[in-house]
């Protein structure tokens, strides 16, 4: 059977833990507080969950999702993910993270400074532009006609494609974009990020998930300015 791991169980990683046991993966969770402090998500995604270090998680999982703020990129154990498809899930908030120029000059993307960390794995940026509670909403099986389409990005063809397949395991259609140099178009502030999911509703956590075709991802994309 197929393991998610999880380095970051907070709103995302927490929804994509559930999604995952309800595909009928195994999933291996990790905070930056120790496994004992995840007992509760534990016990409530069942026995196909459980609690670990980052480093272990990052061993056990088939595919890794990276679900943290960006100021630890750093901290992410590198030695296990070696040849790994890595799912970086993070957006730089420059009110959180403070400012970082080569992030606000265009120099590189925040998932780019995470390849940079972890220069043997395959880093592809993923669930970055959708409100956890709409990603929890919005799944669906593959072929439903109300399926929703996410955006992807990443330099490996064969790392993008990887993560595409763990977007379809959990319920959701994958649009391919671009590099990790072209992430920026699905970061904060882009036509993409959030408000497709809210029907166009500025204040997107307070609504219901729409779902959104992949044409309408992709138009949102082609929108995206600097």
């Amino acid at each position: 059977m197929a393991t998610l791991g999880l380095i970051g169980s907070g709103s995302i990683g927490g929804t994509l833990a559930r999604l995952a046991v309800a595909a009928g993966l195994d999933v291996v969770l990790s905070n930056s507080r120790g496994p004992e402090t995840l007992d509760g998500l534990v016990a409530e995604l069942g026995p196909r969950a459980r609690a670990a270090t980052p480093a272990e998680a990052a061993a056990a999982g088939d595919w890794v999702v990276v679900t943290i703020p960006l100021g630890a990129f750093d901290q992410v154990p590198a030695a296990p993910l070696t040849g790994k498809t890595v799912i970086d899930t993070g957006n730089y908030y420059p009110q959180r993270d403070g400012r970082i120029a080569v992030l606000e000059d265009g120099t590189t993307t925040d998932s780019g400074l995470l390849q940079g960390h972890l220069p043997d794995a395959h880093v592809v940026k993923a669930f970055n532009n959708i409100f956890f509670r709409h990603l929890a909403e919005l799944a669906r099986p593959k072929g439903s006609p109300d399926r929703t389409a996410l955006p992807i990005a990443g330099d490996d063809p064969a790392a993008v494609a990887d993560a595409a397949n763990l977007l379809d395991v959990l319920g959701y259609d994958a649009v391919a974009y671009g590099t990790l140099a072209d992430s920026w178009r699905s970061q904060p502030g882009t036509p993409v990020y959030g408000l497709p999911y809210a029907g166009g509703e500025a204040d997107f956590p307070k609504v219901t998930g729409t779902p959104v075709p992949a044409d309408a991802i992709r138009t949102a994309l082609a929108a995206a300015t600097r």
